[in-house]
């Protein structure tokens, strides 16, 4: 074995146990702020992996689109917000078996891909043509349909998000476009013409 693929696989492991113990320390600590920066910690140590895959692109996009943009929004949401943490922790038992049992399929299925070589688009791209170009060749042909799959599912997301937060319809001063370009001098301005008064000598004084 080469020093290249020693250090390779030493870089490998050393992140690969940061990413599991940060991924844990996710969901244990109590502090949502240090929770958020955890779960940027995690992937950071993703992001790495990623680049010992040789997915460049993926690596760099993890960090731009979720650690510098989608992670910091988190960081500001949970700081904003005043969390019960008492009322949180009042059905934790209760939903304890299904989260157990969601676990557990969650990394049979993973098991399950990884056993079986189905987690294979990195493989399959090609460093001549360049990662984008072999992401997008393979996303749009093999796997077009969970890609699709996913906007979908994300597009739910998004629904229900808005869903959750709407609360109805409120009495709001609103902007209308319209209603501006069409108003003229003659709508907004009044001229009102009014004789000059000339004060007198006690009125000066």
């Amino acid at each position: 074995m080469n020093p290249y693929e020693l250090l390779s696989q030493l870089v490998f492991y050393v992140f690969a146990a940061l990413t599991l113990l940060s991924a844990t320390a996710v969901i244990t600590v109590r502090n949502s702020v240090r929770a958020v920066l955890f779960l940027v910690l995690t992937f950071f140590c993703s992001a790495v992996l990623w680049m010992l895959l040789q997915a460049e692109f993926l690596a760099l996009s993890l960090i731009v689109v979720y650690v510098g943009a989608v992670m910091v929004l988190f960081l500001f949401v949970v700081m904003m917000l005043d969390v019960e943490y008492a009322a949180l922790k009042q059905g934790f038992t209760r939903y304890l078996p299904l989260g157990v049992l969601a676990a557990v399929m969650m990394f049979g299925l993973i098991w399950w891909m990884v056993k079986d070589n189905e987690f294979a688009v990195v493989t399959q791209i090609n460093p001549d043509v360049g990662t984008v170009a072999s992401l997008g060749s393979i996303i749009y042909t093999d796997h077009f349909y969970p890609f699709e799959l996913a906007a979908v599912v994300l597009l739910i997301a998004i629904i229900a998000a808005i869903s959750l937060t709407f609360r109805g319809t409120r009495m709001r001063k609103t902007q209308d476009v319209g209603r501006q370009l069409l108003a003229n001098k003659e709508d907004r301005l009044r001229i009102v013409k009014m004789p000059a008064v000339k004060k007198t000598e006690g009125e000066q004084a």
